[in-house]
């Protein structure tokens, strides 16, 4: 089990987008998708929005959803209680004093947390949000995002999405089972990340050998989601139907799998939505270790817009 934590740690790693790049990457890939609007007002009329295009049982469909002004969806990973980075860091890794920064200029700037819960309802039946919406998420049950990011959001009344990989529960330097249900119980929502943080579009449908636990396997899907979401369900007795790519990388032909199995939002990195599928293929966006909390605003507003 050991080795495979350490996999899993160097996935994520491998996996985050160099600091330096991360804005103008994000905003480059994003340029031409997004809908502005300078005021940042309400939706007043929340119940008409894309009445027009709506599917069966006024459900919208995908041209919609894609028509609806998008929510920011910050990305955290490691958040380290250090005064300054080591030079070798990686770009997923922000200090404590930058995250407190940050989340308090959200809050000044007037900022309201959601969850993917209420963003599913905004997209698919036009449900009001608050006239700043945020989605603050985390990846891979790093303990810090426990003792660090938990107290700062408490702040703030603030609530966050934990995207659990499921292989680190109780382990050093992880979350544990107990922390996962404190989270859940105050709030915050506690979502599938798979269970060993392998690549999506290289999951086998046909029965194999596990590489790793050397077992045979009816297909990846069921091993990284099914199973291990009914362990993060049994913790926090409440069921899960959001997901986040490991690495951010969806593919096409693993939509109708995450449909299947019950998730309705499925959230990958920065770049473009995919028009026939915007509900599994919502954008986040890693907060780079670089980022002034102005630079931070201002970056969500060129990717995502000016909010509902």
């Amino acid at each position: 089990m050991k080795n495979l934590l350490l996999i899993a740690s160097a996935f994520c790693y491998l996996s985050c987008t160099n600091s330096t790049s991360q804005e103008n990457h994000t905003a480059a890939a994003t340029e031409t998708e997004n809908t502005r609007d300078s005021s940042g007002s309400v939706d007043t009329n929340a119940a008409q929005q894309g009445a027009a295009t709506s599917g069966a049982a006024g459900i919208n469909d995908a041209a919609a959803i894609m028509g609806k002004k998008q929510v920011p969806i910050l990305c955290y990973h490691h958040i380290k209680d250090i005064t300054e980075l080591p030079k070798n860091t990686a770009g997923y890794t922000v200090t404590a004093a930058r995250f407190r920064d940050q989340l308090k200029a959200l809050a000044d700037s007037g900022y309201k947390t959601i969850t993917p819960e209420q963003y599913f309802r905004y997209l698919t039946a036009n449900a009001p949000l608050p006239a700043k919406p945020v989605m603050l998420t985390y990846d891979d049950t790093d303990e810090e995002q426990f003792t660090i990011a938990k107290p700062e959001m408490d702040k703030y009344g603030f609530k966050g999405v934990f995207y659990i990989m499921t292989i680190s529960i109780g382990k050093p330097r992880y979350m544990s089972k107990e922390q996962i249900k404190q989270l859940s119980d105050e709030g915050h929502a506690i979502e599938s990340h798979t269970w060993r943080h392998d690549r999506v579009d290289k999951y086998l449908t046909t029965p194999h050998i596990d590489r790793d636990s050397k077992k045979m396997v009816a297909n990846d899907w069921d091993l990284q989601l099914v199973d291990k979401r009914k362990q993060l369900e049994d913790i926090t007795g409440k069921q899960i139907h959001y997901f986040a790519y490991p690495f951010g990388i969806w593919s096409k032909a693993g939509i109708p799998e995450l449909r299947s199995r019950g998730f309705k939002l499925a959230f990958q990195l920065s770049t473009k939505r995919d028009p026939e599928e915007p509900l599994y293929t919502v954008r986040r966006m890693i907060v780079a270790p670089s980022w002034s909390p102005e630079g931070m605003l201002r970056v969500m507003r060129s990717t995502f817009g000016r909010g509902v």
